[in-house]
């Protein structure tokens, strides 16, 4: 199993969906890592994976490669969860 990459905004209407999927995910043991990108890490990290929107999700295999993302819009947990537990 992979990991999952959250990034969100304080004044994006979509973020809170974003982050209760990573919520219930991390309760099921799923690594999930969340980047605020109003602040500087978190807009490093979002630099890094060449993030543009709010919210984005990546879900990374265990080798840190890209598997999937949705940027910009909230992905539903069945979604995720197809890619994350291939």
């Amino acid at each position: 199993m992979g990991s999952i990459k959250i990034f969100t905004k304080a004044r994006c209407p979509r973020c809170p969906a974003v982050k209760e999927i990573g919520a219930l995910l991390k309760k099921e043991g799923v690594p999930v890592w969340s980047y605020d990108l109003d602040t500087i890490e978190g807009l490093a990290e979002a630099s890094f994976y060449s993030i543009l929107s709010t919210p984005s999700l990546v879900i990374e295999d265990e080798g840190e490669r890209e598997v999937i993302s949705w940027r910009g819009v909230v992905p539903s947990l069945q979604e995720v969860k197809q890619y994350l537990f291939r």
